[in-house]
């Protein structure tokens, strides 16, 4: 049992393989929380966990009762405005404008496996799983409602998931003006927040801060989880690294505005919450109506950081993507975008194309500028019909061609969007996200399409799924490229207004899911202006997404190392493009632009049919190598090993290892030539400590022990990389070392 509930005490003990979490039914019938932490055994009662007494200028809630308060009880999903002054989970505002509630243990269901969340993207459970779940009913007499906490315990993967639904029964019309998904009080305050941030071309760079008095939060009011915080947040203890320490992880799974909230009270509690934002949000739950919240999956590790990557990479990669491409290795592909931009036509797709395939490229997609009049940014988002003055055959006569060749085809589409310049916007002016009587504001000369609807919903789906009928099209590589402003809608009643960014997400997932379900074996890659929405909702529909526009080998190593915290790496759209960098202008070497992009979804961001012979020829055997270890690329475990958010940066390394520990290969990035260098060890994680290991390009065979423990010694005047080449000094310097068990 994964899930134990004593009736005596009125205690619920879940237990993951690694870790314990603990709560009880307090004195007053509501939830408290007792335990998260390391695993422990199972007793008969842990309610000496439970810390009460008097205090000083301290409300509580039962007259003549000196020692139950709220304010110092840590609770499960608090409430507001009865003696607990902190944020609550939750508040519900009624019609006499109270927003006082009482929500009290009715009783609960603990079963295996693990329902799915209406209309939501969740994790999942297949039917041998160790995963059980325990739905805990409260309510409120007063306003006849229920609410329902669901939390599901993967045993394997060390993680627990939460949500909530709450279900008005009354006849009263009611406004939930707060809904979070999870709320954890732990025991103190001594720990380090981390979070993932940034903007486009730099997303989720890996940001620390010791943990105050008060209140410390991330957040995204973009409509999307954006590219400037993920909804991800981690604490974890001062001394804790990569491999050793407690860490706590809370990762969200939606696509919209959250908040992430992390806040310390005078008792130095951490009250850990998180769920959809409650700026500018309200849900009317009228009579007989319910509301489905999000979920949270948490990862307690005492293993490090990597302890709670690694959970979330097998947990994400296995349980929360789904369909054919799950478990498949991903084709190498080519994309037009950043070698012809708008400016192409059938013969020069075709040529693209049939030279990438001779260097053993798998697929070839065709980028943004195929439909409509699209010469540029301008026009054309909402006409998904062909332009026959590129394409005189069609979508469908040139997939065919290029399927022709022997590769696959995939295309671009912006399914969220519309220009005014446009066939669409013309017939339906009023389908876009807008305010009557105020100013609309564009970003890349686009609006947003209002998905709240059903009906903009369905014409987007037929429209796509027509040409997806027609074309044999293996690959959907979805965009969406602007922020909500002027949130309204033209369909929904004034009081529900506030609706409409959390409707518009539902929106996407619906066009997903019908999308996914008719097309199961296409696979769908999702992208916004990059990484400005790379989240657990979108990855349940698109098994990887476009890591960020930024192809630059040097930040890119910021950008995948902040996202593996999170995201497995098969997840990780990851590209080799044409420098000087179109982002930064930067100029490396191929070799160290495939160096990086390898530890990813690999492939090809440029015009093939402009590179050197010799450049062909290092595409063509980087290709090869890709295909002989892309399994352990893209499925193997994944260490890192050094930060390039640490000293000054000049150093990142990471390392993949086959779940057999047979194989691994290691990435190890120099930015900046230094002179007269001090040598450096790099130490290796993850191999068979009893088991010996050849490295190509090196004499002799070296204990997996040794070198986890002693590591291998960068001597850069005789170092010879794996492919036999001599050390020269330079910057943006990259070497991959090849393990294979001897």
């Amino acid at each position: 049992m994964t899930i134990t509930f004593n009736e005596q005490t009125r205690e619920f003990h879940l237990q993951t393989k690694n870790s314990s979490y603990i709560f009880n039914i307090l004195e007053n019938d509501q939830l408290g929380h007792l335990y998260y932490g390391k695993k422990i055994r199972h007793k008969s009662s842990f309610e000496h966990l439970l810390i009460k007494g008097n205090r000083p200028n301290t409300p509580y809630l039962q007259e003549g009762d000196m020692t139950f308060t709220l304010e110092q009880t840590k609770q499960e999903y608090p409430a507001y405005g009865t003696t607990d002054f902190r944020e609550p989970a939750f508040q519900i505002l009624q019609e006499n404008g109270s927003r006082i509630t009482n929500f009290q243990y009715q009783g609960n269901k603990i079963y295996h496996g693990k329902p799915k969340l209406e209309g939501l993207p969740a994790t999942y459970a297949e039917a041998n799983d160790k995963v059980e779940t325990v739905e805990i009913t409260l309510y409120d007499h007063v306003i006849d409602t229920e609410l329902i906490l669901l939390y599901s315990v993967f045993e394997e993967h060390d993680a627990i998931t939460r949500s909530v639904r709450f279900l008005n029964k009354g006849n009263q019309k009611l406004n939930l003006t707060r809904v979070m998904s999870a709320n954890v009080d732990l025991f103190d305050a001594e720990y380090e927040m981390m979070q993932l941030s940034g903007a486009w071309a730099r997303e989720r760079h890996v940001k620390t801060r010791k943990l105050q008095t008060g209140v410390q939060n991330i957040s995204s009011t973009r409509g999307a989880s954006s590219g400037h915080q993920n909804p991800f947040l981690a604490l974890k203890r001062p001394e804790t690294t990569e491999f050793q320490g407690e860490v706590y992880g809370f990762s969200f799974v939606y696509s919209g505005n959250f908040l992430a909230q992390v806040e310390v009270d005078y008792l130095d509690v951490a009250r850990v919450s998180m769920g959809i934002h409650p700026f500018d949000f309200n849900w009317l739950l009228e009579s007989g109506e319910s509301f489905q919240a999000p979920e949270v999956v948490m990862v307690y590790s005492n293993q490090g950081l990597n302890g709670m990557s690694q959970s979330y990479h097998q947990l994400y990669q296995s349980r929360l993507a789904r369909g054919k491409w799950r478990d498949q290795p991903r084709p190498i592909l080519t994309n037009n975008w950043e070698g012809t931009y708008f400016h192409f036509n059938e013969d020069k797709i075709l040529e693209m194309a049939k030279q990438s395939k001779d260097l053993g490229v798998e697929l070839f997609v065709l980028d943004d500028g195929w439909f409509g009049k699209r010469d540029d940014d301008t026009t054309s988002l909402g006409d998904w019909f062909v332009d026959y003055s590129k394409l005189p055959n069609g979508i469908t006569g040139l997939a065919e061609k290029v399927t022709a060749l022997g590769m696959d085809f995939g295309l671009w589409f912006e399914p969220e969007m519309v220009s005014k310049i446009s066939k669409l916007y013309e017939k339906h002016p009023d389908w876009i996200i807008h305010v009557p009587d105020r100013s609309q504001s564009h970003g890349r000369n686009q609006y947003v399409l209002d998905f709240s609807r059903k009906e903009v919903v369905d014409a987007i789906y037929e429209m796509m799924a027509t040409i997806l009928r027609d074309a044999p099209i293996s690959y959907v590589k979805w965009d969406m490229n602007r922020y909500m402003t002027e949130i309204g809608s033209a369909s929904l009643a004034a009081d529900r207004q506030q609706e409409v960014p959390h409707r518009y997400i539902l929106g996407v997932y619906d066009l997903y899911e019908r999308l996914t379900t008719e097309f199961p074996d296409i696979l769908f890659e999702s992208c916004a202006s990059g990484g400005c929405r790379f989240d657990p909702g979108i990855l349940y529909y698109a098994p990887q997404g476009w890591t960020s526009d930024d192809t630059d080998a040097v930040e890119r190593l910021k950008i995948q190392y902040g996202t593996s915290f999170v995201y497995p790496i098969s997840s990780m759209g990851a590209h080799v493009s044409a420098v000087p960098n179109h982002q930064v202008g930067r100029i490396t070497s191929m070799e160290t632009r495939a160096n990086v992009a390898y530890f990813g979804a690999f492939g090809y961001e440029l015009d093939v049919t402009e590179m050197s012979e010799g450049e062909k020829e290092t595409m063509k055997e980087q290709i090869s190598f890709f295909k002989e270890h892309r399994e352990l690329f893209q499925f193997g475990t994944f260490y890192r090993i050094h930060s390039p958010f640490s000293g000054n940066g000049n150093r990142t390394s990471w390392m993949v290892v086959s779940e057999d520990k047979e194989r691994a290969v290691v990435g190890d990035y120099h930015i900046l030539c230094e002179p007269n260098a001090s040598y450096k060890r790099l130490l290796l994680k993850g191999l068979d400590p009893n088991a010996s290991y050849k490295i190509e390009g090196y004499e002799g065979s070296y204990n997996g022990d040794e070198l986890m423990e002693i590591g291998i010694q960068l001597d850069h005047e005789r170092f010879r990389g794996h492919r036999g080449d001599h050390y020269v000094p330079r910057d943006f310097y990259s070497r991959l070392f090849v393990l294979t068990r001897c």
